[in-house]
Formats: C-alpha cells, sequence, structure tokens
C-alpha cells in the first residue's frame, strides 16, 4: 500500500495550467525521483502535496488519509538548507517542535537521541557557519525528519555540494532512510543522481507538466562506484533520454 499518494492533480497560474492530471504512489521506505526540465511544475506539484498549495483538481492522500491543502503533515526540504545563523545547531533542528508547542528544554532532550544516528554528534553546540555544506545540509535533513517522521519532500537538496561531497552524502542518506523507515520524494535536474538513488525514476514533462514516463531502476542500495561505472548504468540513461528526447517540446533541446 502507497504511504503517500496523488490523484489527479491539476493546478493552474493567471488561467494557464501549470501540471494536469498528474498522479504518482510512493511507498514506504522507498526513493522517487522527479526528473524534468526547470519550469515543468515539480516545484507546483512539491507545494501542493505539502499542502501550501490547493489544487484545482485532484487530491493527496498520506497513510490513506486525504491532506490536500493541509501543511504540517509532509515534511519539506527546500534546495537551500535555510538554518538559523543565530541559533546553534541543536536549536536550529528542535524548531519543528517549538512550533508545535513543545517547551525548548523538552525539544532539545528529545533532538538530543538523533544526533549520532544522523551523523551529527558533537555539533550540538556549534552555530551553521562552523559547519561544511555537507554537516548543513545533514543538519536540515534531521530538522525535515522532525517536522514529519514519514515522508520527505526533497526539492534539490544537494545540487549546491561540490562532487565529492555529494557522493558521500548520496550513501548518508540511503542508510539513514534505511535505518528510520523514510519514504522520500525527491526532485532532481540530474539524471545521474537520480538513477544512483531512485527506485523509480517519474519525468514530469510538457506544458502543462504530466507524468509522461515512469522508469524502475533494477538495483540493489546502496549502488557502488562500480555501478556508476557499468553499462548497467548507462543503460538507464540512455533509457531516460530517449524517453526525454521522444518528447516534443524537448526535441532539439538535450
Amino acid at each position: 500500500m502507497a504511504i503517500l499518494r496523488v490523484d489527479g492533480v491539476t493546478k493552474s497560474f493567471h488561467g494557464s495550467k501549470i501540471i494536469e492530471d498528474v498522479s504518482l504512489e510512493l511507498r514506504e521506505g522507498e526513493l522517487v525521483s522527479l526528473l524534468g526540465v526547470s519550469g515543468g511544475g515539480k516545484t507546483t506539484l512539491f507545494n501542493i502535496i505539502a499542502g501550501l498549495s490547493q489544487p484545482e483538481e485532484g487530491k493527496v492522500f498520506l497513510g490513506g488519509s486525504d491532506v490536500t491543502g493541509k501543511p504540517g503533515q509532509i515534511s519539506y526540504m527546500l534546495q537551500k538548507d535555510l538554518l538559523l545563523p543565530y541559533r546553534t545547531v541543536e536549536d536550529n533542528v528542535a524548531l519543528p517542535l517549538l512550533v508545535k508547542g513543545m517547551k525548548k528544554a523538552d525539544a532539545r532532550q528529545k533532538v538530543s537521541g538523533y544526533f549520532e544516528k544522523f551523523g551529527l554528534e558533537g555539533t550540538q553546540k556549534k552555530y551553521p557557519s562552523q559547519l561544511s555544506g555537507g554537516m548543513k545540509q545533514r543538519a536540515a535533513l534531521l530538522r525535515t525528519y522532525l517536522f514529519s517522521a514519514r515522508v520527505a519532500l526533497l526539492d534539490e537538496p544537494f545540487s549546491a555540494l561540490d562532487m565529492l561531497t555529494k557522493s558521500a552524502i548520496h550513501e548518508w542518506y540511503l542508510q539513514v532512510m534505511e535505518k528510520i523507515r523514510l519514504s522520500t520524494l525527491f526532485v532532481t535536474h540530474d539524471i545521474d543522481e537520480a538513477v544512483l538513488l531512485s527506485d523509480r525514476v517519474c519525468l514530469l514533462t510538457g506544458k502543462p507538466g504530466r507524468i509522461t514516463k515512469e522508469i524502475h531502476i533494477c538495483e540493489p542500495r546502496p549502488r557502488t562506484k562500480e555501478f556508476a561505472l557499468s553499462e548497467r548504468f548507462l543503460e538507464y540513461k540512455r533509457q531516460i533520454l530517449y524517453y526525454l528526447e521522444d518528447i516534443p517540446p524537448l526535441r532539439g533541446f538535450l
């Protein structure tokens, strides 16, 4: 059974449809990537799933409950870490609990048990400026998890990291997902990243945006460095590029 289900969602702005009849499912412990060009409606779809925007048509279900237009049910992490520079890492991470009305001492106590699990032990009293880019992303991901511990929406969270840091945090994130049974819907423009991380890749393309193809990545996780250099990896990339190139508005773009 799907933990998250998007059913026939349509959204317009100023009379123009941005996405139309978009449906997808996310199962427990699964990572599904949304891949497409800029302006294709991925962020619009995420805002609807997170309850920040109301669709004209369609519904969003979390664990069987209708959460359409209800913010605070699903975690949402944007491209930037958005850590507050004047708060310690501990207090940045505890923000979702404070917003929900928990006392600061209780919130700090609750988050303390997660720092080792997220590879952040020893950073509690530091400030964001004292952390590396990768550690900031870990802190932001922990804060996202504490907001809602079932499903995470990640909108290009690793795009600002250098190649080596990105590779390390990919491996780390998959390990954390496995450990805490987190389900992830992931926006990326990076085909390599989608193939390396995903159970399925959904192509959101066209004007208005629609799910035009779903590609299953039938490889065990975590995926090795050897896989990233293999013919199987290249075949998945070829398949994704083939379907992107077959979409009329993108012909000649790729």
